[in-house]
């Protein structure tokens, strides 16, 4: 019988330094924890942000926007849709909507330095300007031609997650873009 060894979904790709800027990888299994969809019950959605309150420490993210910090983080993740990250998402959750594992789903990197704003405006159509995307926030965008979920986690820090089986095509892209941006400096 053949043994399977769990692997992270941007194994042997990264990490990644090019002109001052690194993509390294969030492992969900590790520095990321747990990803779980939280979807609010219709009518429920003030509880479940009360319930998320009382037990992570940050409410229900609004449209665009993250809550919490490292290692517990609600992103917004689509109309009515949260992802929690980093925790397990406390039972009393599931009394107000459906909470749905991601943790296998998703590849998770970070980009940061200097730079990484150009990077970034070669691959998604978002104004990405510190007075246009501030820290805390979040948008779903095509990134190259992949979806992706895009949240500003620092002044020249970006987490980036596209699905597991867009791994080596996001780092390809961003290596592409970081050689582009860094062969100007």
């Amino acid at each position: 019988m053949a043994e399977l060894i769990p692997k992270s979904p941007c194994a042997g790709l990264l990490a990644l330094t090019i002109g001052g800027m690194t993509a390294s990888e969030v492992d969900a299994g590790m520095d990321a924890g747990v990803m779980t969809s939280l979807v609010p019950f219709r009518g429920r959605e003030k509880a479940m942000s009360d319930a998320l309150k009382a037990a992570h420490g940050m409410g229900f993210p609004a449209p665009g926007r993250a809550t919490g910090r490292a290692g517990a983080r609600a992103i917004w993740f689509g109309q009515g849709q949260a992802l929690l990250q980093g925790p397990a998402p406390d039972a009393s959750l599931g009394e107000y909507g459906s909470l749905t594992d991601q943790s296998d789903a998703w590849a998770v990197v970070r980009l940061e330095g200097k730079g990484v704003r150009d990077v970034l405006a070669r691959l998604v159509p978002l104004d990405l300007r510190p007075g246009a995307f501030r820290r805390g926030h979040t948008a779903r965008t095509d990134l190259a031609h992949m979806m992706a979920s895009l949240t500003r986690v620092g002044e020249n820090a970006f987490q980036i997650m596209v699905f597991r089986s867009m791994a080596e095509t996001l780092v390809h892209d961003l290596k592409t873009a970081m050689e582009g941006v860094g062969a100007r400096g």
